[in-house]
């Protein structure tokens, strides 16, 4: 969707800071136990093994909601469903807030994952809201605030349980989210780019099930067993489900999730990619805090503080944050796909310096720094190769699958790098300590998957070869060259009065060939208007404005010689194109 310069000005300012702090809102949900963890039975009166479902539980949730958020979102109102995975958040931290019920405080960290659809959701409006130069740093820090979100809650929430009730973590993260609710009511605009159809039911609790089925063996497998009845028989269970969700999914006409767009190699490979980074990223967050608090008489512990570790590992968030501007230059330079593999290569280089750099509490700061640049570089380049690939009423949904790809690492990661870290542990007293040896072995695994990774990412297309055009984030002084470039494609007039004189703030909307809005735009003040195009084909142009009778007008684009198509509506009758 394509706006006038004016209309953007004036309607998106505040919306990049506050998507990207409900991003990162939602993302503390996932790390807001982690310096208590420890002590969970303890304070829940429970066995360990049950407590860890207070963890598994919004790992769950949130891997279930992203997609189905995003395809919600894309049918009924981004923003619209923005707010109510940010409500279901709260509501979740208010229950944990007020229990100490093992059952209850399961079902209220389950409703605080459910909030894991925001990060999706708000991509899906930078891209549909924001200009063209702007977009590109946008959704990188958008995306990046998974990581960073989770990497400032830990030295946060370790001095909010050292210092007072444990309790009070949920009630900071309740009042996180009410501010966040507020902030996106007064600063971001609901989308205009909606999906046609209606919500599949149906292919949303088969996904929710094959899901729930195959990531709750990947948590618990190192509880129950790998090669035990109960793990095996769910991983079984798992496969059928999803093949079974995914024939129906291919005999609908709105399906939940277009696994027609998703094999496509583009979409394929970067959701590959992603859960291979989502392996790395959770690697470093489950190793570095163990290692920082283990007693120097360990021979290998550096002996610091809850808090003293969190602040260890924060610059892994802050890093990713500040990453965003630099992805947007060097994207609007070589382009997503240059970026995500220079982002996993400096994830490499992170984790094998990382293999001789764990004597000092200096060093992990070290490794945080770099492995941090190179999630932040990755992860800012997924949503721009996803929404290269894809229709702009599909971003939410598409989007909302590569934020699932994401989750799925990091339960890869926690299941993987847990059971290491377990069968390499020396027993004292009863109690299984880790092991500089399960530290170096979790650290190689993160630097295998990031192997792979840098495979996956080396078979995607070109930006000359791909099927759509790649998106590339753009620096400020990148603008002007941008504008020229979209001037050169699209649909570009003038809507008119009847008497010939321009009509200001007319809005038209680009209709596809299957009756989808694919674009659209506000005129400026001198009636002009500019849509960029998906693909080339035929199109209809809808115009409509206060005072006047709406008009459409059939259109077609050829964009191989990359010539413009003008056409002026004039309203309320007819139109004159000229090429």
């Amino acid at each position: 969707m394509t706006q006038s310069t004016t209309t953007q000005q004036r309607g998106t300012r505040g919306v990049v800071p506050v998507l990207a702090f409900a991003g990162i809102v939602v993302a503390v949900m996932q790390t807001l136990l982690v310096p208590v963890i420890k002590d969970l039975p303890a304070l829940l009166s429970t066995t360990p093994s049950n407590a860890t479902w207070v963890m598994t539980s919004t790992l769950l949730a949130g891997a279930v909601s992203t997609p189905i958020m995003g395809r919600l979102g894309d049918l009924y109102g981004k923003r619209r469903m923005l707010l109510t995975s940010l409500a279901v958040m709260v509501v979740g931290s208010l229950i944990c807030g007020f229990t100490d019920d093992l059952i209850v405080m399961i079902i209220g960290r389950a409703l605080q994952g459910f909030a894991m659809g925001a990060i999706p959701l708000g991509i899906g409006l930078m891209r549909d809201e924001l200009p063209r130069e702007k977009l590109g740093s946008a959704m990188a820090l958008m995306s990046s605030s998974i990581g960073v979100g989770g990497g400032l809650a830990l030295p946060l929430a370790a001095l909010t349980a050292q210092h007072t009730d444990w309790h009070a973590l949920f009630f900071g993260a309740a009042g996180l989210g009410v501010v966040s609710m507020l902030l996106t009511v007064l600063f971001v605009p609901e989308s205009s780019v909606k999906a046609e159809g209606t919500f599949d039911v149906l292919g949303a609790i088969g996904l929710s099930a094959g899901l729930v089925l195959f990531l709750l063996p990947i948590t618990k497998g190192s509880d129950w067993g790998w090669s035990s009845g109960t793990t095996l028989g769910l991983f079984a269970a798992a496969a059928v489900v999803l093949v079974l969700w995914g024939v129906l999914e291919l005999r609908l006409k709105a399906p939940l999730v277009d696994l027609r767009t998703t094999a496509r190699r583009e979409v394929l490979l970067t959701n590959l990619a992603s859960i291979m980074v989502g392996v790395a990223f959770y690697a470093i967050s489950l190793v570095l805090p163990q290692l920082l608090q283990l007693p120097e008489s360990t021979g290998y512990g550096l002996g610091r503080s809850m808090v003293v570790a969190g602040l260890c590992v924060a610059p892994l968030g802050l890093t990713m944050m500040f990453t965003a501007p630099v992805y947007a230059r060097l994207s609007a330079k070589y382009g997503p796909k240059v970026t995500l593999i220079l982002g996993m290569l400096i994830i490499a280089i992170g984790y094998g310096a990382g293999l001789g750099l764990m004597s000092a509490a200096w060093q992990t700061i070290v490794i945080a720094v770099v492995v941090g640049a190179g999630i932040g570089l990755a992860y800012s380049s997924l949503p721009a190769l996803i929404i290269g690939a894809v229709d702009p009423s599909e971003t939410g949904a598409a989007n909302g699958l590569n934020t699932l790809m994401r989750s799925i690492g990091t339960s890869v990661s926690s299941a993987v790098i847990g059971m290491v870290l377990a069968n390499t542990a020396n027993h004292v007293g009863g109690v299984a300590v880790p092991t500089m040896e399960g530290f170096r072995t979790s650290f190689l695994i993160a630097a295998g998957a990031v192997g792979l990774g840098l495979v996956l990412a080396l078979f995607l297309p070109s930006a000359r070869r791909s099927a759509k055009p790649q998106l590339r984030a753009s620096s400020e002084e990148d603008a002007n060259l941008r504008a020229a470039d979209e001037a050169l494609a699209g649909f570009h007039g003038r809507v008119l009065s009847p008497a010939g004189a321009p009509v200001a703030r007319a809005k038209v909307t680009l209709i596809d060939r299957r009756g989808r809005q694919a674009g659209a735009a506000l005129t400026d003040e001198d009636g002009r208007y500019s849509l960029s195009v998906p693909s080339d084909g035929s199109y209809v142009l809808a115009a409509t404005a206060a005072g006047h009778a709406p008009l459409a007008s059939a259109a077609a684009y050829q964009g191989d010689d990359r010539a413009a198509v003008e056409v002026d509506l004039l309203l309320p009758g007819g139109s004159e194109v000229r090429a």
